[in-house]
């Protein structure tokens, strides 16, 4: 049996709505988000597997989680453009947590897929994060969360839908997926923006999993997934870098999508 606690802060720290409860709680917030605010969920049975969802417009997350607090910072003004537009708006939300049940924890899944991904790791797994990411306005629609969020449409580079990593321009970009536990994998599943000709494309990529092996990758100009049937038990990570980039003139590749497919350890 676990605790849990969903509550609602303004920036001052101040409780706006808060919820409590054993194993499965549901918040129906009423009123409107503000600038600063952030939803709080608590929990005191770690390490566990939870499912959250945070808005109504958006998937429940798989997580599993390692710290008792996970704060979620409400995204406004330019760091929403990756995210639905009708999330996080209106008059009513729609929030849950509970604890993750058997069948799912034994399920084949992406493992990788966490749509509640931020910035900062807060001890809520899977995370990503990368070395380099292409900066300015508009950083949030180009950040290394938007891999994992579960958002496959590629053709295009803005704005949500069309969230992706952007390297930057950096010929050193690397992205980390972090599991927070061993997983065994058997695909993995790369989509690759395809924005033609604004787009270039990577033709090859080296993947360096947490027990020190590695997988050279090899890819082609494709609006299609490239899917690659790759074996490991027991890895916490997977980096993909050494990232070479197709032959044409544009200096833009980027990643849409990572799936890494398998089951918990």
């Amino acid at each position: 049996m676990a605790n849990l606690n969903i509550s609602v802060l303004n920036e001052r720290g101040e409780v706006k709505c808060q919820i409590a409860g054993e194993d499965n709680i549901i918040m129906v917030y009423q009123g409107e988000y503000e600038c600063g605010d952030k939803i709080v969920f608590t929990t005191d049975h770690l390490p566990n597997f939870y499912v959250i969802r945070v808005d109504g417009a958006i998937d429940e997350a798989y997580v599993y989680l390692t710290k008792e607090r996970i704060e979620y910072i409400i995204p406004f003004n330019e760091d929403k453009i990756s995210y639905n537009p009708s999330s996080f708006t209106g008059e009513r939300h729609y929030i849950t947590m509970r604890i993750a049940k058997e069948q799912e924890n034994g399920n084949y899944c992406n493992l990788a897929k966490n749509v509640m991904d931020q910035h900062e790791d807060q001890g809520c797994y899977p995370h990503v994060h990368a070395n380099a990411e292409t900066k300015g306005q508009i950083a949030a629609l180009f950040a290394a969360r938007n891999v994992i969020d579960g958002i496959l449409a590629n053709t295009c580079h803005w704005p949500w839908p069309f969230q992706s990593w952007g390297i930057d321009q950096r010929d050193d970009a690397e992205i980390t997926v972090e599991f927070g536990r061993p997983v065994d994998i058997d695909k993995l599943w790369l989509y690759t923006r395809a924005d033609f000709p604004h787009d270039s494309w990577w033709k090859q990529a080296v993947v360096t999993f947490s027990d020190g092996s590695l997988e050279t990758l090899s890819m082609q100009k494709s609006v299609k997934p490239h899917v690659f049937s790759i074996k490991r038990e027991k890895i916490t990570w997977l980096r993909l870098g050494k990232l070479i980039r197709g032959d044409n003139s544009s200096p833009f590749p980027a990643l849409t999508q990572i799936e890494v497919y398998g089951r918990n350890s």
